[in-house]
Parts: structure tokens; sequence; C-alpha cells
């Protein structure tokens, strides 16, 4: 999917990833992170995370993204919690990104392993920044059971590039991390994240009929809708998992 299609999909979420509100306040409980934590966001999205955790916990922090757009609603989401004080948000490449090593008490990539391309990769990015007794908090698809190879093919997955639950547990063991808490999306948060997109995408191809990317647009929207429908919800899990150095 273009940056440009993924923009257009997910206008009417705060929230790029299969997280409810409730559960991204869970997630928080149970990091409950001490006040002036610093947390580096990794592919940041709109920095809805970044912006509530520093005005519930008191994070100050950095998220990196490459979307202008994407960016400029997580500055303006900051200044309407009135913690814009506190998060600086930076257009940039997030597996490329440099900052000084070892200089964050959290780090986290929330479903954007894509730019370690997979999850051992997207490990070892964000090691580099983590603090001793530190938190990673990765986002990661994994296979519910296994799928059929017409489901690979439906949802764009090779399958390899997903592994079981406790087959993503094991690959976290393998990259030095130790797994030791979850927070689970489920069928009903991973409908209302891919139903809005639905919504974003056919009203963006109601106001912009003459675009020239319409016919791609709705391509693409029609296949990630009936993906969902008919393979997505069976096999496709969705987690983030907090983890720590061993």
């Amino acid at each position: 999917m273009s940056l440009r299609f993924h923009e257009i999909a997910e206008a009417r979420n705060r929230i790029l990833n299969p997280l409810t509100e409730e559960k991204l306040d869970l997630l928080g409980r149970i990091c409950n992170l001490p006040q002036g934590s610093r947390q580096l966001d990794l592919a940041c999205g709109k920095g809805e995370m970044l912006s509530r955790w520093a005005r519930e916990y008191g994070v100050q922090g950095v998220g990196v993204d490459i979307s202008k757009v994407f960016l400029d609603a997580a500055r303006n989401r900051s200044q309407e919690l009135g913690v814009a004080d506190r998060l600086d948000f930076v257009e940039a490449d997030a597996a490329t990104y440099e900052d000084i090593p070892e200089s964050y008490d959290v780090v986290s990539c929330i479903g954007a392993t894509w730019i370690g391309d997979g999850l051992e990769g997207t490990l070892a990015l964000m090691r580099r920044h983590l603090r001793p007794g530190g938190i990673v908090l990765v986002g990661e698809c994994y296979w519910i059971s296994p799928p059929p190879q017409e489901a690979c093919d439906a949802l764009g997955v090779d399958r390899d590039r997903n592994t079981s639950l406790i087959g993503t547990a094991d690959r976290i063991e393998e990259a030095g991390f130790e797994l030791i808490e979850m927070v689970l999306a489920d069928p009903d948060s991973w409908d209302r994240y891919m139903a809005s997109q639905w919504w974003a995408v056919s009203d963006w191809l109601r106001e912009n009929p003459a675009d020239p990317e319409v016919p791609a647009v709705r391509e693409f929207t029609t296949r990630a809708r009936r993906s969902h429908l008919e393979y997505g919800r069976e096999y496709l899990g969705w987690g983030v998992f907090v983890l720590r150095r061993r």
C-alpha cells in the first residue's frame, strides 16, 4: 500500500492499528511509566500514544514518521492535550533514524515492523536506542491458525512473514528479549480499525471523483474489505508485546 493510500484510509483514525482506546489505556497502565520517562516511538503515525501518555504519565518523547500528514495530526493532538512542550515529532525514516545511543526508557514500534524487514530486524533497530532496564513495545501480527495459501495471497502477506503466537514469542527470545506482558487485539477491535478505513476511503472517493488515482484507491479498498471479511478475521491476530532485554 502506498503512503498516500495509507493516509487516505487512516483519515478517521487517531490510533493507526487495531488497538482500541481502552486497550491503549490498558497498555499504559500495564507499563506504569514513572514521571519524566523518555519514550521513542518509531513510525509513530498520528502520535496518539505519545500524546496520551505525556498527559497521563508525564512522558517526554520523540515520535518519528515519514508521513507529513500524520505528523501534522500528531502535533495538533499534542497541542490539544496540552503536552506539545514535552514531545517532538520528527519527519524521518524510522529505519535509519539516529539519536544518542541507549537514551530512552521506552522504545516503541506499534505495528510497523516493516521498518526492520520483520520482527527480529526491528528489535535490533530498537535495541540501540534503549537504556539498560528499559522496555520495548512492539506491535506485530501473528497467525491465529495456519493459513491456506489463498488467505496469504488475499491478505498480501507472505506466510513466513508471520508465525503463531508462540512462534512470535520464540522470535522475541531469539532476538535477545524477554516477553513480560502483552495486549492483544480481538475481532471487534480489528473490525473497528478496518471498517473505519472503508468509510474514510468511501468519503475520499466521493469527494475526489476526478483524481487520477481513483481506480487504484477503489481497487485497494475493495480488496482490503474482502480479504478482511473472508480471511483476516479467521487467521490474522495482532498484539502489542512488552519486552525487556535478557
